[in-house]
């Protein structure tokens, strides 16, 4: 499962420093050059999809690194191994 996380990391996606709650929109707004705000106003529009919203922003939220490369999902196991 380690080999998962590193993938992830691989990937250069990262919470955004300007975050109000996980830093999910702040990192997308980051990577497409979108503006901040207009970012979360699109993230909150999706939460009015049933279930795909708010359930995809979970999936993100426990999967994408923080500025320090840590992973909520792998931090929960305890950085170990989890196969």
């Amino acid at each position: 499962m380690n080999s998962l996380f590193d993938s992830i990391r691989k990937l250069g996606f990262r919470r955004g420093p300007d975050r109000i709650l996980g830093g999910i929109a702040g990192g997308l707004a980051e990577v497409t050059g979108i503006n901040v705000w207009l970012m979360r106003l699109l993230v909150l529009a999706s939460f009015l999809l049933p279930v795909i919203g708010l359930g995809a922003y979970l999936v993100v939220w426990v999967l994408t690194p923080w500025q320090d490369n840590s992973i909520p999902l792998q931090q929960l196991f305890g950085g170990r191994s989890i196969e």
